[in-house]
């Protein structure tokens, strides 16, 4: 009897937001726009920390690099062999790669290359390794630059302008797949003979050296002896790539925090309102229940049913639609918070990372806290007496 009771408050409830369409509708609206943005950034926020974990994972050790008159400049290759002699030191590859601007499409390319029988210093470039031709003049692109290829009408080679202005055309070999979507997407690998050709690298030089060390504790030792030996190489290490990139990133998170504020100023503002007392009409409709019959606590459970409603459908509708437009619609402009707006790049999807924590704390700060700013106005003119609140 008790439960058959409950559905007619619950329904009463509703038929209460009903009457009040128009003010429901638009806290519903309301509401549903600030879990939205909420969301939505926590969605992006949280994929692209995943991303770049996941591809600061896949980094060298550590990277020597040569510095002249404060930019990077090539690097003997010769230097491989005394790190190759330093006791800790696994294994160490002189890498020639570069950036290709491709002013057409106004994207810039990775070009990485690698050696047929070289140990690789990324395991993604293992199996690229087993599918390039070394023999021709092939290369394996990543699916962003097949992309970009494919709306220049670049399907099967692609032209590149060397240093003095004439073109090395490269055969397309196929796609590829990196660790990562964000490591692999403007990628291409082909053989390091061309990339010196493309690039205008010497023989005897390199872009940089990659070190792997037997021992993770002795990173730090290693690289201060290896900056001992070269003063003028730059030694990082994978640790001071990941400060960097989180700095960056909490750089960036800045603006997020700032929408962030906004947006709970503006949620709380409506708790203030909807707490800070109930309409004339309201307070006269629990008197007109009162004096029917209704208890405290049923006039209680029907606001609560009434907050319940409108918070728990404006999450579920402002969660979904952040779902959507994140990872179906891939998060326009509110994604270039933190990649950026340069177009010097290929764009890249977002992987899906559902992180409960922070949906049950969209949830929390959302659903509980309207509940109670809704029962609690109605709490106060409950406990009044009939007559009074009705007068």
């Amino acid at each position: 009897m008790r439960s058959k009771f409950n559905l007619y408050i619950t329904e009463y409830a509703i038929n209460s937001l009903l009457r009040q369409k128009y003010k429901t509708f638009f806290i519903f609206l309301v509401l549903s726009a600030l879990i939205f943005l909420l969301s939505s950034l926590f969605f992006i926020t949280n994929s692209i920390k995943h991303e770049l974990y996941s591809t600061l994972d896949s980094l060298p050790e550590i990277t020597i690099q040569k510095i002249k008159a404060g930019r990077q400049d090539e690097i003997d290759i010769a230097v491989v062999d005394d790190i190759l002699q330093m006791s800790g030191v696994q294994s160490a590859v002189a890498r020639v790669w570069g950036y290709y601007y491709f002013e057409n499409a106004g994207v810039n390319f990775t070009l990485v290359g690698i050696e047929e029988y070289e140990e690789q210093h990324k395991e993604s470039l293992k199996g690229v390794a087993e599918l390039l031709d070394f023999d021709g003049s092939s290369m394996m692109v990543g699916e962003g630059v097949k992309r970009v290829m494919d709306e220049s009408y670049y399907k099967e080679y692609f032209n590149f302008i060397k240093p003095e202005g004439t073109l090395k055309r490269v055969h397309i070999g196929g796609t590829f797949e990196g660790d990562t979507e964000l490591e692999s997407n403007d990628v291409i690998v082909m053989s390091k003979k061309n990339i010196r050709e493309i690039f205008g690298i010497d023989e005897t030089k390199a872009t940089d050296i990659v070190a792997k060390v037997a021992n993770p504790n002795e990173i730090a030792t290693i690289a201060s002896k290896i900056k001992l030996m070269y003063p003028d190489a730059r030694v990082v290490t994978k640790d001071d790539l990941k400060i960097s990139y989180q700095n960056i990133f909490d750089y960036k998170s800045g603006v997020f925090l700032a929408l962030f504020i906004v947006s709970l100023f503006t949620f709380f503002i409506i708790i203030y309102d909807k707490a800070s007392g109930l309409s004339s009409e309201e307070k006269r409709e629990i008197g007109i229940l009162k004096a029917l019959g209704w208890r405290v606590d049923d006039v209680l459970k029907e606001k609560f049913y009434e907050g319940f409603v409108v918070s728990f459908f404006s999450y579920m509708t402002g969660t979904i639609l952040a779902l959507f437009f994140v990872y179906v619609l891939r998060a326009p402009l509110m994604q270039n918070i933190f990649v950026g707006y340069s177009q010097l790049k290929t764009s890249f999807n977002l992987p899906f990372v559902l992180d409960v924590q922070t949906m049950a704390l969209i949830f929390f700060l959302s659903v509980p806290i309207y509940i109670a700013a809704t029962i609690i106005p109605a709490w106060r003119s409950a406990t009044l007496e009939a007559d009074e609140v009705i007068r």
